[in-house]
């Protein structure tokens, strides 16, 4: 059976909003992991087949498919193409899925797989305003689809309401969740602090390291924030954090590793994806965590590391409590609400934690997940070699 082997991985740090990235073009953001990406790999950039990167809100600079602009914009060479993934918030965990794919399909045996966001410059949803805007169109995907509303009425449908209602199911106080959302910024500062991230990362400019956590953030200071819904619990301290950054890997075959005297360091063991309901939107890690350790024949207790995306806190909470995982080992070095959430990055930022803290730690299986727009949710499994 064929291999897809993870022999490199980057990321820069992730600026907050209005941060030191903020004015960063996103193409020269992901150019400059493409290039750092390369050199530790050393391997010949012409022999990469394809670069699949993801990245959302594709207007403006992020427009005219960004993965090919960032390969150029770092001066690779022209031969190599380039295609840009929009599955929402997983649409770099998808590029990492069609890179291992084409990996495992035989056809391709070197693809470079990740993805770019500046939020700062281009702000969510800010494509849809204004591609609809100018033609006169109603605002948002949903909006006067007769199918839509024949199936699921005229229901709210964004991530604020998803997030609440996944907290109001699972019986997911406000306090559980500003809980949570501390022990997110205590763990991702003691990452920082122990040079966790070092590895993983490379600076661009005067941004070293991430700019999200917050030292000085409290419980006191947590309560005293207004609720995002009228009448609602969820609050910005429980929310992930508007982000900037790129992230990139190399995925490459078993022959591609004897060729070019490559190092595996880990396995693609495992990658699918699933749907759920479109209007809570945010739970569908739960069923695809399900599905894919039924696939596997493995269960959660098999699984050393999670990285699952902190989009929100009940997100989180919820997947705890219906998977039964160990918190222990649950987003270690904390997650999007303290480290930030650059949209169509953070599918490869969080493949890249995962990686490099296995290796840090010297387990062997790690599981990814993360909820996405529609009620999507993509996982991965990798196995550390």
């Amino acid at each position: 059976m064929a291999e897809a082997y993870i022999v490199e991985a980057v990321r820069t740090p992730v600026g907050r909003r209005r941060g030191g990235l903020a004015h960063v073009h996103p193409a020269d953001l992901g150019a400059h992991v493409l290039k750092e990406l390369m050199a530790r790999s050393g391997v010949d950039p012409a022999a990469v087949e394809d670069v699949v990167l993801g990245c959302l809100d594709t207007v403006g600079p992020q427009a005219g498919d960004i993965a090919r602009t960032s390969w150029l914009a770092a001066g690779l060479p022209e031969e190599v193409p380039g295609v840009t993934v929009d599955r929402q918030c997983g649409s770099s965990q998808q590029a990492v899925h069609f890179a291992a794919q084409g990996v495992l399909s035989g056809t391709q045996d070197l693809v470079v797989a990740g993805g770019v966001q500046n939020m700062s410059m281009i702000p969510i949803a800010f494509a849809s305003r204004q591609a609809a805007e100018p033609l006169g169109l109603t605002e948002g995907p949903f909006a006067g689809s007769e199918g839509w509303r024949a199936r699921y009425g005229d229901r709210p449908v964004n991530q604020f309401h998803g997030a609440q209602l996944i907290a109001e199911q699972w019986g997911i106080s406000r306090r559980d969740m500003e809980d949570y959302a501390l022990e997110s910024h205590r763990r991702a500062v003691r990452a920082i602090d122990e040079g966790r991230f070092a590895k993983e990362t490379v600076p661009y400019g005067s941004v070293a390291v991430d700019e999200g956590p917050r030292r000085d953030t409290t419980l006191e200071k947590m309560a005293a924030l207004p609720p995002v819904l009228q009448g609602g619990t969820v609050t910005a301290a429980c929310s992930s954090q508007v982000s900037d950054g790129a992230a990139a890997l190399l995925l490459a075959s078993e022959r591609a590793v004897a060729e070019h005297g490559l190092t595996p360091r880990a396995r693609v063991h495992h990658l699918s994806v699933r749907g759920e309901d479109p209007v809570r939107m945010l739970s569908a890690p739960i069923p695809a965590t399900a599905h894919a350790l039924k696939k596997t024949g493995m269960s959660i207790g098999d699984i050393d590391l999670v990285e699952i995306n902190e989009a929100f806190a009940p997100v989180v909470i919820a997947w705890l409590k219906e998977t039964g995982a160990d918190p222990a080992r649950v987003n270690v070095n904390g997650g999007a609400i303290a480290l930030g959430h650059p949209l169509g990055a953070t599918g490869a930022k969080l493949m890249i934690t995962l990686l490099h803290e296995l290796e840090r730690t010297g387990g062997r299986y790690g599981l990814q997940t993360m909820c996405e727009g529609g009620g999507q949710a993509n996982v991965t499994i990798i196995e550390r070699v």
